[in-house]
Parts: structure tokens; sequence; C-alpha cells
């Protein structure tokens, strides 16, 4: 299940137990505790540089301990920001939280930990979770980062996906939500934008175009606030079956920044 999260609700009470992703290598037993307080050793991260901004490429993956055979699975590819352990955290926290609950539980997974141990617990032979996280674009003060969790469920026809953003403000130490971003009272212009995003993506897309009054019957148009910020513009996400057939994955449209202005603030706009 698909969990939408909202950046600013859970902020403020999240980065008071883990710091880091803290993972051994690739294909080991898994620790514990997957989520430490501590820096990663060397050899299970690998240094890496998005802009002028440092972060850390985190692997980690394992099969249900003790098992044989068809073994539930577990695969994280990650990064941490060795400058921004509040950022890491969050991020771990997110991907835990993107993977929604059990219908026995009384809230989300704070952790990837937390979800690992449980996973184990109840995970099927061939039942498997993946999780990646990376930086989508670094723009000024903002790091976009992009996260995405796959769960493969035994008996379900395919995986099922979920992809989230976070628009992390450097200077606040916080994440911008989108009407942060926007012009105050200028929402309605930005939905206008997004509609001629996706008119042009749907001028692309051979289903719409096989028959256009079908698609957009069964297929609308929807708002998102599940944006990034880019140096081209902003890239706004959509869930598998939101305005599309699960074929087209998670669809993503794109508004340039000529297209932006007088819609999102100018300090967000490039130099003209």
């Amino acid at each position: 299940m698909r969990r939408t999260f909202t950046p600013q609700g859970a902020i403020s009470g999240l980065i008071l137990g883990a710091a880091l992703l803290a993972l051994v290598g690739c294909g080991s037993t898994p620790p514990a505790d997957i989520t430490l307080a501590t820096q990663a050793p060397a050899s299970a991260s690998t240094p890496e540089k998005v802009g002028d901004l440092s972060t850390e490429r985190i692997k980690w993956a394992s099969s249900k301990p003790g098992c044989e055979g068809d073994c539930p699975r577990i695969e994280i590819d990650s990064v941490a920001f060795p400058g921004i352990p509040k950022l890491t955290a969050l991020v771990d926290h997110v991907l835990a939280y993107m993977t929604g609950t059990d219908a026995n539980r009384r809230g989300p997974y704070d952790t990837l930990s937390e979800y690992t141990q449980y996973f184990w617990s109840v995970a099927r032979p061939r039942d498997a979770t993946y999780f990646k996280a990376s930086v989508k674009d670094t723009v000024g003060d903002v790091v976009a980062v992009e996260l995405h969790t796959e769960q493969f469920i035994t008996g379900a026809a395919h995986g099922i996906p979920a992809t989230q953003y976070l628009n992390w403000e450097r200077s606040r130490g916080r994440v911008m939500s989108l009407e942060e971003a926007l012009i105050p009272g200028r929402h309605p212009q930005y939905v206008a934008a997004l509609r001629q995003a996706h008119a042009k993506w749907l001028a692309g897309n051979p289903d719409a175009r096989r028959d256009p009054a079908a698609y957009n019957k069964m297929w609308p148009f929807q708002e998102s606030d599940n944006y990034a910020l880019t140096r081209d513009g902003i890239v706004v996400k959509y869930d598998a079956y939101s305005i599309a057939p699960y074929s087209h994955g998670e669809p993503e449209l794109s508004i340039p920044y000529a297209e932006l202005r007088g819609i999102l603030k100018p300090e967000l706009l490039p130099a003209s």
C-alpha cells in the first residue's frame, strides 16, 4: 500500500534517534539494527559529489537470515549526506514510511531497520522489497532527493512502485513544500501549467492518441504536489495507475521555468 508522505508533518518529531544509514557490505548478514547512529565503514560506502554537495552511496542487500532456497529479500541502494545528518535520517524514515503498514499496526515504520524486522517476520518465500534514494538535482540552496520503493508480494501480478520527491532547503534545514515554493495565491496558475504539461505528455502517449475521449474518461488529469526542483524547471511525479495504466509506469510531467514565471517564487527562478 502506498502511503502519501507529508514532509512538514513528519520532520518535527523525527530526528531524535537515527542519524546515518550504517550498512554492512552487499550480501552479508544483516545487522540487528540497520539504522545506526554511526558512520558507515569505508568499505560499505562510496563518497560522491553532486555539484557542491558531498554524498555517500550506501548499498546493502540480504535474504532472510537462516532461510534457504526461495527466500524473502531486501535490497537498499541509498544516499547519505555526511554534512546533513538530519536529511540522511529523513531519507531513512521516508523510505520506510512509503512501504505502508500492516493492518494490525497502529502507525508507519519509522526506520528501515524497523521495517526490515517486520518484513522478516511476515514475508513469504519470494516476497521482496527494494529501496532506492538518490539526488535528482541541486539548484542553489535546494537539494531535490528522489526516493523510490518497490514491493513484490507473492501472488501479485507485478511489483508495487512508489516514488516521492523531497526538496531540502539547506539554509533552513527543512523540506520545502509545493505551496511554499509558489507565490501566494498562484496555485490555480500552477494547476493550469501542470494541465498544459499533461496535454503535451498526452500528445506523445500512443494509448491516448488512439482514442482520446476513452483515455480521458479512464485516466483523467489529476493534480499532484509531488514535485522536484531541477535546473530546467520542476518535475512532477505521479503514482502508477493515477493518470495512466500500469504499463506507463509512474508518469512524470515537466514544467520549464519559462512557464513558471509569476507562479514560482522569484528566488527559485534562474537568473535571466
